[in-house]
């Protein structure tokens, strides 16, 4: 079985595999079971400055989106950071900490953006034995009303400067989380980096609003009649996560700095792209919150066996697709491919031909009697039909090399014109037509 031990920045554990900081890591409890159920590291729900309690909202505090078979697909939620006290979390974690050595215990902090607020609570901290602080620069309701989360991280002199005062007091690693309600996430994770971070944590959750209570006319989750924004998590915005991963990873300026990769993580094949596009490691929260801890123990398995069969270790794994990621004006437009259906597969459902004959290229012919066929002529490689087809690998795209001929038209494949670059047609050209 492949090793699965993780180092990220310094900070070992068995696996890869954290709980992010949300309600699955609020307590001791909590954690001892994750814990027990195999996770190899946990990011303590965000601590605040001791003083006035946080209060949470005593109505439901989540929203969510399912799939046709009631699948959570996405989380809303308008909790807020930790509301036990804080000298309470500091005890928990030390005695976690204890007893569990071989984990990673990090400890989320979010604190008013001054430097005296982060210089009392950075010693309380490192004096549980946390192996590290991630600093909580994502949260978009509730405590960025008040100047902090996603508050400070939308600016990234503020993301800078708290760093910097951060590694000045505290010996612990610093993990930068960032927030996706921005323009250019690489603008932010820059400013973690000249602040001397040693590693950025993305993404935290998305301004959302889930749905609306046609009844009461307010958002849900509702409270006393009123909704609010909150936060979305969970599979629906794993593509987006990706995607900023992805930024982080290929810019030249950031080359080299430690991403911890969260978003929507459920499997360990979620787990494995964040890591080839390049995630050191993973955090997880809403498939906790659907499946339970024990979900941990697919994704060891999962991703030790995929390792297995690759022959590669886990270091080999993270950013090995990095290279991959272009620009859309770099890639090869003389690439060509055809929709190709599998008649012994095909249930005669009709979607191809809907999709692509309302909405598309009218590339796929349907006969009397409901067989389906490609017109290859028309066919732009688009892959609708591939995405709407409900049987799978009944409809796949196949390679053609320009120049060859086709052998079911008998037809020669033409390439991309060979001044593409500069033909009008090619959107990326500066004298495209509109």
């Amino acid at each position: 079985m492949a090793d699965l031990t993780s180092n990220f920045i310094g900070i070992k554990s068995p696996n890869p595999f954290w709980l992010a900081s949300a309600p699955p890591t609020d307590k001791e409890y909590n954690v001892r079971r994750a814990f027990e159920a195999g996770w190899g590291g946990v990011v303590w729900k965000t601590l605040g400055e001791q003083g006035p309690p946080v209060v949470n909202v005593n109505g439901p505090r989540y929203g969510a989106i399912w799939g046709a078979d009631r699948r959570l697909l996405g989380l809303n939620n308008i909790e807020l950071i930790t509301d036990r006290p804080l000298e309470v979390n500091l005890r928990e974690m030390k005695s976690v900490k204890r007893d569990y050595p071989d984990r990673a215990l990090i400890a989320s902090i979010m604190v008013p953006c001054t430097e005296e607020a982060w210089k009392a609570i950075l010693p309380l901290v490192e004096e549980t034995g946390a192996d590290g602080v991630e600093l909580n620069f994502g949260c978009p309701h509730g405590m960025s009303e008040r100047g902090m989360g996603s508050a400070v991280g939308q600016v990234p002199e503020y993301i800078e400067m708290v760093t910097r005062w951060v590694k000045q007091y505290t010996r612990m690693p610093c993990i930068v989380k960032l927030t996706p309600n921005i323009t250019d996430i690489r603008k932010p994770a820059m400013a973690a980096h000249a602040g001397g971070a040693d590693a950025v944590s993305l993404i935290n959750t998305i301004n959302s609003i889930t749905s609306v209570d046609l009844d009461l006319f307010a958002p849900e989750p509702t409270i006393d009649g009123k909704g609010a924004h909150g936060g979305y998590c969970g599979p629906a915005v794993k593509p987006i996560a990706l995607n900023m991963v992805a930024e982080i990873a290929r810019s030249p300026e950031m080359r080299g700095l430690p991403i911890s990769g969260i978003g929507g993580v459920t499997t360990w094949k979620d787990a494995a792209e964040f890591m080839a596009l390049g995630a050191g490691n993973v955090q997880v929260c809403t498939a906790a919150m659907t499946y339970g801890f024990k979900i941990v123990q697919e994704m060891i398995s999962g991703l030790a066996q995929y390792l297995d069969e690759k022959e590669i270790t886990l270091p080999d794994l993270v950013g090995r697709a990095v290279p991959n990621v272009s620009d859309w004006q770099n890639l090869n437009l003389n690439y060509i491919s055809k929709a190709k259906i599998d008649q012994d597969l095909c249930i005669s459902c009709g979607r191809c031909y809907a999709a692509c004959e309302d909405t598309s290229h009218q590339a796929i012919d349907m006969s009397d009697d409901r067989v389906f066929t490609v017109k290859d002529d028309e066919c732009v490689a688009c892959n609708l039909c591939v995405n709407v087809c409900p049987v799978e690998d009944c409809i796949t795209m196949e390679q053609m090399a320009p120049g060859s001929v086709d052998p079911r038209t008998g037809k020669v494949v033409e390439a991309a014109p060979a001044d593409w670059t500069s033909h009008p047609n090619n959107p990326m050209c500066a004298t495209a037509a509109d």
